[in-house]
């Protein structure tokens, strides 16, 4: 029996971390420490219970229609099948092109795909220059994926828009299709001339429409 093979492409998550500038870091800590857990066991027993406040864009996480729609599917209403087991396209783009138009996708086929764009742009996380002049998706890219039936799209990069401005058309495109977004992936060249399936599935969590992810890839 041929063992299985998993890459990681998330990113760690961890007390004070800054996943996208102008939002709170993440604040990690016991709320019952093993020191404090001795009192409540017998001799040679101990736990941890483990707090954590953040919001829900921390880390590598998804989005689903709820992150922009108001009546959109929230996390508890997209089903597993959009999230998990998807058959995967991994899209390179050479360093130092920053606009991703939709002539990177075509003559792809993308349907019901989970398209991973791989732009190294992860090489920057946890670093000033993460957050400026990053790849994004042009909204062009995104109609001709909504186009070709995608069931979820991803990125290496701290946005799939262009946040130097204040619309979101990527988002805003895909999302009122039900395509879900993985944003702030990593280890995209892993899977250079790999076949593979996408996984990354949040909790059940209702009235949201992000939340962190433990994004990964099954090599065929």
């Amino acid at each position: 029996m041929l063992k299985k093979r998993f890459i990681d492409l998330s990113h760690t998550i961890e007390d004070g971390l800054v996943t996208y500038k102008g939002l709170p870091a993440p604040l990690i800590c016991d709320f019952l420490s093993r020191e404090e857990s001795r009192k409540h066991y017998e001799e040679g027993t101990e736990f941890q219970i483990g707090k954590i406040e953040m919001v829900s864009n921390t880390g590598t996480y998804v989005d689903v229609p709820f992150h922009r729609y108001r009546t959109g599917k929230d996390l508890t209403e997209v089903t597993i099948d959009k999230l998990a087991g998807l058959e995967g396209v991994l899209i390179h783009i050479d360093n130092g092109i920053k606009e991703i138009g939709e002539q990177f996708f075509s003559g792809l086929d993308v349907q019901g795909k989970a398209v991973l764009v791989h732009t190294g742009w992860d090489k920057h996380w946890n670093t000033d220059q993460y957050f400026e002049n990053h790849p994004f998706l042009t909204e062009g890219a995104a109609k001709y994926l909504v186009q070709k039936k995608a069931a979820l799209v991803g990125i290496d990069s701290v946005n799939i828009d262009d946040t130097s401005v204040n619309s979101r058309p990527v988002h805003s495109t895909l999302l009122a299709e039900e395509i879900v977004i993985a944003e702030h992936l990593c280890n995209l060249e892993a899977l250079k001339n790999k076949s593979f399936q996408f996984y990354a599935v949040p909790p059940k969590v209702k009235g949201f429409g992000t939340f962190p992810v433990r994004a990964f890839a099954e090599l065929k």
